[in-house]
């Protein structure tokens, strides 16, 4: 199984090799039932967090393939959307079509969902950057300049299955503190599985570093492979109050025995965690 991934991994050091490299779909946001139930979902674990309040503000880490997650946010009552990827994957042809999708589901849904509203947010869609009649949609990739948003303006943070692709996890977590504004409420599911780099859902544990260096490459991410508890103390660090977590453990990884020399003092915790969705508040 190791063969493959390492393959692909030395492969990104070969000028123009990227072109014969699979271009795989970073997700299922080129799908508007997928988009409208990601949004759906963090949106109600925001609110059994404590969030009373449609967020006016809404910035989402990693949206991939469209911004369908944040496009039915703004179907949902949103008027400002932030769209942060390290790399442009969705474009705006691909964005109108899962909004057309997404506007039609949502009328027969919500019969006040007015004709005005969702020809402001196609409009937007058409011109990011620009407010179009109170919406406002911003697509930033990369997305690394702390200065994209202003301190302390966005309302809620959400991210699907991001968070472990995320290279410096530490500068992310301190500039999504210092974008939320005080009380304003973040949500993450974070998944701990291999991405298809071993057998084993955890296999990459077992990889001596110089290993894994083979495998990650070139390549902008692939997985930072940051447990459980690194993300809790990240939070908790940057000043956040954790208000929720929904752990999925596994034991079906790898023995500890099968433990590199880098992990093998990760906790029982760590090594059976295999899914984290947290919610958080900035004090």
């Amino acid at each position: 199984m190791v063969i493959k991934p390492v393959c692909k991994g030395l492969l990104t050091f070969i000028p123009g090799a990227a072109r014969i490299l699979p271009k795989g779909r970073t997700g299922g946001t080129n799908s508007a039932s997928y988009c409208l139930e990601v949004w759906l979902k963090h949106l109600a674990l925001l609110r059994s967090g404590g969030m009373r309040a449609m967020p006016r503000t809404l910035a989402e880490l990693g949206p991939g393939d469209s911004i369908g997650v944040g496009l039915a946010a703004l179907l949902s009552g949103v008027d400002r959307y932030y769209a942060l990827d390290v790399v442009r994957f969705s474009d705006t042809g691909s964005n109108l079509a899962i909004f057309d999708e997404l506007a039609a589901s949502s009328k027969a849904r919500d019969a006040s969902l007015s004709d005005e509203r969702i020809s402001r947010i196609r409009s937007a869609i058409a011109s990011p950057g620009s407010e179009r009649g109170g919406v406002t949609i911003k697509y930033m990739a990369p997305w690394f300049d702390v200065r994209a948003i202003e301190p302390e303006s966005v309302d809620a943070i959400v991210s699907h299955a991001v968070l472990e692709h995320v290279v410096d996890l530490e500068s992310t977590y301190r500039v999504l503190a210092l974008w939320l504004k005080p009380g304003g409420m973040m949500s993450h599911q974070i998944d701990f599985t291999s991405h298809g780099t071993a057998e084993k859902w955890n296999g990459y544990r077992a990889y001596p570093e110089f290993l894994w260096k083979a495998i990650v490459g070139r390549r902008p991410y692939l997985i930072n492979r940051q447990p459980c508890s690194a993300h809790l103390d990240l939070l908790e660090r940057n000043g956040f109050e954790i208000v929720a977590t929904k752990r999925v453990d596994r034991t079906d990884g790898i023995a500890r025995s099968r433990l590199s020399r880098r992990w093998k003092n990760i906790s029982d915790d760590d090594l059976a965690c295999s899914d984290l969705t947290v919610q958080a508040r900035k004090r």
